[in-house]
């Protein structure tokens, strides 16, 4: 990495209980997709991203409706025992939201704001200086999102005029990346002009391509010190989200670049939003950024392994960990560093195992029908029979209980 490349913003920004920037972890958020004016629909919501590991999470307040919902949806989530930052996305009218309903901004622990959302003109900075005087009022962050799909126009003609005078002129590509990271800077500079601590502002310049993410943080990150929120907007559906995000995002936080993260994943139909902060938590935890659960190491199989049942019980163990992980969290520290491997052969199978913390060896085409277990390194039982999936996650539980200290008991 270069020299001059910073590694992560100095600066932090308080949003609620939870610290960005600085020597603060990388942090998940994410965003709901419910009506904000259904105000339980989107409390269940927020509490389940919440339980599944968002630190933050997002709601649309677009209007009166929504604004009015917001202290409702508080007053769930604390009835729900879930106190999870709630942030709050405005675009074009958030000057008169914030304005007509004070509960809601004064519930809200952030404001998102677009500065390509925010007016024209002289009403654009009006409306963008009415909503960071209201956040100064209520002590609130903000972070102002620039997006590419929304790009300022004005900011846009302004840029691609300075580079008509260029001696030689930028490729129009080059150019869109200048006036997201433009946008972002100059806005940031206003809202501290406007009377907004520097410690209160978080930036994201959010496109769809892979490359563009990559160029406009680097030079993001070389031309200012607020924390950085990343990701890669409208990532898609299924795996070419998961890979498109994944392909970004890994490579700037490999160079020290980015504060908090959030995977856009597109969902399936009627399918569960809280995927988006797995894989987001999966994408720090393979990098050893942060660990969130147990990680299960599972052989990918070849012609050796023509059960299915190195498969299966990988799955049992993956079920097992996430459903037991909430209660563990609880009463254990230290458990979300547990490694275990499930292997399907010989080869690789008792070598791979040792390196977990437990790890078992099943045996493949035409191995005698037994299956070593080993516990940190040492094998120390073979199981046998048809209920090796039982026996294995009864270790698995025995182990937790004996090696990481109880919470009770360290207070």
């Amino acid at each position: 990495m270069p020299d001059d490349q910073r590694r992560r913003a100095t600066r932090t920004v308080r949003i609620g209980e939870v610290t960005v920037g600085g020597d603060a972890p990388v942090r998940v958020q994410s965003m709901t997709n419910t009506d904000t004016a259904d105000a339980l629909r989107t409390a269940i919501q927020c509490a389940e991203l919440a339980r599944a590991g968002s630190e933050m999470v997002r709601i649309t307040v677009n209007t009166p409706e929504a604004a009015a919902a917001v202290p409702a949806i508080a007053d769930q989530l604390r009835r729900m025992d879930v106190t999870v930052p709630l942030i709050g996305d405005f675009h074009y009218n958030g000057h008169r939201l914030l304005g007509d309903f004070p509960d809601c901004a004064g519930v809200l622990a952030k404001y998102r704001i677009n500065p390509g959302n925010v007016g024209h003109g002289k009403k654009r900075d009006e409306q963008f200086a009415q909503m960071i005087e209201i956040a100064c009022r209520y002590g609130k962050p903000v972070r102002i999102g620039v997006n590419w799909g929304s790009l300022d126009q004005d900011l846009l003609a302004r840029i691609m005029d300075e580079n008509a005078r260029r001696p030689e002129p930028w490729d129009a590509v080059r150019v869109m990346r200048e006036a997201m990271v433009t946008s972002a800077i100059e806005s940031a500079i206003r809202a501290e002009e406007i009377g907004l601590p520097g410690d209160r502002i978080v930036l994201s310049c959010k496109v769809s391509g892979v490359q563009d993410l990559i160029a406009i943080y680097r030079d993001l990150s070389r031309r200012c010190d607020y924390p950085l929120h990343l990701g890669l907007t409208e990532a898609g559906m299924g795996t070419k989200g998961i890979v498109a995000s994944t392909a970004a995002m890994a490579v700037l936080l490999q160079e020290g670049i980015g504060d908090t993260i959030r995977v856009s994943l597109t969902p399936e139909p009627d399918g569960p939003r809280t995927q988006e902060v797995i894989v987001a938590q999966q994408m720090l935890q393979t990098m050893g950024l942060r660990a969130f659960m147990p990680m299960v190491i599972a052989c990918p199989g070849c012609g050796r392994t023509t059960s299915t049942f190195f498969q299966e019980l990988a799955q049992t163990i993956e079920t097992h960990v996430r459903e037991r992980m909430p209660i563990w969290r609880d009463e254990f520290d230290g458990v979300e560093n547990l490694t275990l491997a499930v292997m399907g052969c010989v080869v690789n199978g008792p070598g791979e195992s040792k390196h977990a913390n437990i790890g078992i060896s099943l045996p493949g085409t035409g191995e005698a029908p037994a299956a070593p277990v080993f516990v940190d390194g040492a094998k120390t039982v073979t199981l046998r029979g048809d209920h090796i999936a039982e026996d294995f996650t009864a270790i698995v539980d025995a182990y937790v209980a004996r090696t990481y200290t109880r919470k009770c008991a360290a207070q």
